[in-house]
């Protein structure tokens, strides 16, 4: 699938089958997505991969109440899917860079609060959408999940370093063609004219 046809296809899956997603497919696609830009070539974008039921449950367990499961009409469907791809940013990765020589003029590199905008976070975005459009070019469904809550308690059970920030979850597998439409495509959308201002706004 071409990139363009892969962008205009891609969609937020929120239901899939169990069917298992083979392991070398999972790494072909974890592999684009480190390709995505890093400022200063910093490379402060990890991920930590759950692939089968057992281990996709300790994201649940962590990230979920069992009254939210309980009232979820997308949990049923949400759940099956074989893996989680979840995206760790480290800021101390960022703050050492941009304490470095060639970068050190910015002022960047003394704490977060100097950061106007976090640049972890925008690298892990990257690295989350190219994971999506891999999904999309590979006849697999995909849906990112934002970190809402449970972050610490699933770093500590799946043992990632203090130092690195939960940005969100992909879910990654083959839809099964039950997923239900979202209300939120029902939103009024602005034409391209509306959002892209030539000169200025």
């Amino acid at each position: 699938m071409e990139l363009a046809e892969a962008v205009r296809s891609r969609r937020m899956v929120r239901s899939f089958s169990d069917e298992p997603v083979p392991g070398q497919v999972v790494d072909e696609l974890l592999a684009l997505s480190l390709r995505a830009p890093s400022a200063g070539n910093t490379r402060g974008t990890s991920w930590v991969v759950l692939e089968g039921a057992d281990e996709v449950a300790t994201y649940w367990a962590h990230t979920t109440t069992e009254d939210w499961r309980a009232r979820s009409r997308r949990w049923p469907g949400m759940r099956r899917a074989p893996v989680i791809a979840l995206s760790l940013a480290s800021p101390a990765a960022y703050l050492a860079r941009y304490a470095e020589v060639d970068k050190a003029g910015a002022g960047l590199g003394r704490d977060r609060s100097a950061w106007p905008v976090p640049y972890w976070f925008g690298d892990a975005a990257f690295s989350v959408m190219t994971l999506l459009l891999s999904a999309a070019s590979a006849g697999l469904g995909a849906c990112f999940l934002g970190n809402f809550r449970g972050e610490e308690a699933l770093r500590t059970a799946l043992g990632v370093p203090g130092e690195w920030r939960l940005f969100g979850a992909v879910l990654l597998g083959r839809p099964d063609g039950r997923d239900r439409r979202s209300p939120s495509l029902d939103r009024p959308s602005p034409g391209i004219a509306e959002r892209v201002h030539r000169g200025r706004w």
